[in-house]
């Protein structure tokens, strides 16, 4: 495979596949987060192996960390109740969100501390204000090389005192994450309340329940009330040391709906009981527009035999697939409009403005609003496209990548021929390094 471009070969129709999925970065890396601050050693079972996991456990051991690798998708952290030896790094996040907020809000917890951190050119352009400046307000000093607020800057610590938080996550709902996962270990009791409405509430859900699974029931000390939120100090202890990572939900939205692509039916392994994950609700979503999905024994089957139509759908609450479906757009029967997304023009890229650039190479009318896009797919795309090798923009974004490589097996002109061809493929390794592997396994191994 070309590191520069690949093009996508097509399914042939009607196609029987089984697929597994890599463990879940969001939950990844939360749980080495947690696995930090845990008393007592935690090994790490279905660990995502990816840029964006690669990067926090770089960065942990760099600050005296202890982390032991026993295969590829396990390792064993021992836990220094969130005290890290080292109090004086340089550090680099890449283009990893999850890094970049949960690690700047462990080391604003330290005594003593002086760090510098970096991240991608992208990441310099990524929404921290929120965080940094409830940080500041709570005893951590920032300098700023370049751009108020943004990376690269050093930050010097010395504890968390025990103000009230205010905090605005109203552009990404890790940077009220960040303050969760570190808030029980501030002596006394946190208090926490947003300014505004935060996006992607599942993903808080998430850092809630896996706090619980890293503590004990008769210790767990986290209310919530609508926008706010009390937190008493307790210490994370995971019972029995050994902790299992579900499967990736957002990486299976891309197998559940290939479907979309290639009728048959794609049964992707063990996610019919993913209980952190917010994004298992997009099979809802496509459910909705024709795509039958069962949960069995062994994990979730998608299944089309029939046109599949488009609607109207809030993604707010599943951002990161909405480009999965929006992707799918110029293959269905009837119009899709996504709304409720306008906070996804500040991750890894614009991914509004993104994706309606990409599909305007394909279908006949898009129309862009900062929340939303409304898609009108052609009626004879064969036609229109008369042969075309389209090539799609991934502007470093795994999911642009990932969504497009999904309607690329679509067989467009009926004789398996590439219409698709994705430009810098290996940026999936943020998440799924081995995506395209996968991808063309299902295609070989389909019965």
């Amino acid at each position: 495979m070309s590191s520069d471009s690949l093009d996508i070969i097509p399914f042939r129709n009607n196609a029987k596949i089984n697929v597994d999925i890599p463990g879940s970065k969001s939950i990844s890396n939360r749980a080495l987060i947690l696995s930090v601050l845990n008393y007592g050693k935690v090994n790490l079972k279905g660990i995502l192996e990816s840029d964006d996991v690669n990067i926090m456990i770089v960065a942990l051991r760099k600050l005296g960390v202890k982390i032991e690798r026993e295969n590829k998708n396990s390792i064993v952290i021992f836990g220094t109740g969130g005290k890290l030896s080292v109090k004086k790094a340089t550090l680099n996040v890449g283009n990893a969100g999850t890094v970049a907020r949960f690690l700047t809000a462990l080391l604003a917890l330290q005594d003593d501390g002086e760090y510098s951190l970096d991240g991608s050119v992208a990441m310099r352009e990524r929404p921290m204000e929120g965080l940094i400046n409830a940080l500041e307000i709570h005893g951590a000093k920032f300098s700023f090389n370049k751009k108020l607020n943004h990376f690269p800057f050093k930050i010097i610590s010395n504890g968390l005192n025990l103000e009230n938080w205010d905090i605005d996550a109203s552009l990404s709902s890790q940077i009220l994450s960040a303050i969760l996962l570190i808030s029980p270990c501030i002596l006394g009791e946190t208090k926490i309340q947003l300014k505004k409405d935060t996006v992607s509430k599942p993903f808080v859900k998430m850092t809630i329940e896996m706090m619980r699974q890293f503590s004990t029931e008769s210790e767990f000390n986290v209310v919530e009330d609508n926008n706010s939120y009390l937190i008493g100090n307790f210490k994370f202890k995971h019972v029995g040391g050994l902790y299992n990572i579900e499967p990736d939900a957002t990486a299976a939205s891309y197998f559940l709906s290939l479907p979309i692509a290639i009728r048959g039916s794609v049964l992707v392994k063990n996610i019919q009981n993913c209980q952190l994950q917010g994004d298992i609700n997009y099979s809802r979503v496509i459910s909705s527009c024709g795509v039958t999905v069962k949960k069995e024994n062994f994990g979730l089957i998608a299944s089309v035999d029939s046109e599949i139509y488009g609607g109207d759908f809030n993604f707010n609450d599943i951002s990161d697939t909405f480009l999965t479906l929006a992707a799918l757009s110029p293959i269905l029967k009837t119009p899709l409009k996504i709304s409720g997304i306008a906070h996804t023009r500040n991750q890894e890229t614009d991914r509004v403005s993104g994706m309606v650039t990409q599909l305007r190479k394909i279908v006949s009318y898009v129309e862009e609003s900062e929340d939303s896009i409304y898609i009108e797919p052609h009626k004879n795309l064969n036609k229109y496209l008369k042969n075309k090798l389209i090539s799609i923009e991934t502007y470093e974004d795994h999911r642009f990548a990932m969504s497009f490589s999904v309607l690329g097996s679509f067989d467009l002109y009926g004789s398996q021929t590439p219409w698709i061809k994705i430009l810098d493929p290996m940026c999936c390794a943020k998440t799924f390094p081995e995506f395209f592997e996968v991808l063309s396994l299902c295609r070989t191994n389909a019965v």
